[in-house]
């Protein structure tokens, strides 16, 4: 478990991603805390947000940003060069795919993207740290796939 939530490797990896997406510097003053306040989302929240809605932009570039920072993650501590493929359709229906050479590092299938987003900030490093695992032991396990 994760004492303080903002220092993990992750999270910091998916700030450093939101951040560099601000090209007027608008987010130079915010915290951390604040910058992540869009991916949590309570329950009840979620349930407010209707699926019969196309996938907003803003939704998306979440989306996208938080499989960059399992990729950048994946990279530092591999060394190997990571890629991101996220395709959403306007149903909400897609996948996000993180891939080194010939390698599927990290799947997932996204289904109701409009409500993408967790409970918690615990959750968020928990999920994103779980898929950062996951890639690194399969490149440790295929590296020559992964050279490809």
């Amino acid at each position: 478990m994760i004492t303080d939530v903002t220092n993990s490797t992750f999270v910091q990896a998916l700030v450093s991603q939101i951040r560099a997406q601000d090209p007027y510097g608008v987010y130079r003053s915010w915290s951390d805390e604040l910058l992540l306040k869009p991916y949590i989302l309570s329950k009840e929240e979620k349930r407010k947000i209707p699926v019969d809605t196309p996938v907003d932009p803003v939704t998306k570039g979440r989306i996208t940003y938080f499989y960059g920072a399992i990729a950048r993650e994946i990279e530092r501590q591999t060394g190997k060069l990571m890629q991101v493929v996220i395709n959403v359709n306007e149903e909400g229906f897609g996948w996000a795919l993180v891939f080194s050479g010939k390698l599927l590092a990290v799947t997932r299938t996204l289904r109701d993207a409009q409500r993408f987003g967790f409970t918690s900030l615990e959750q968020l490093a928990q999920e994103g740290e779980k898929a950062v695992r996951s890639g690194v032991d399969l490149i440790q396990k295929f590296p020559e796939v992964a050279e490809a």
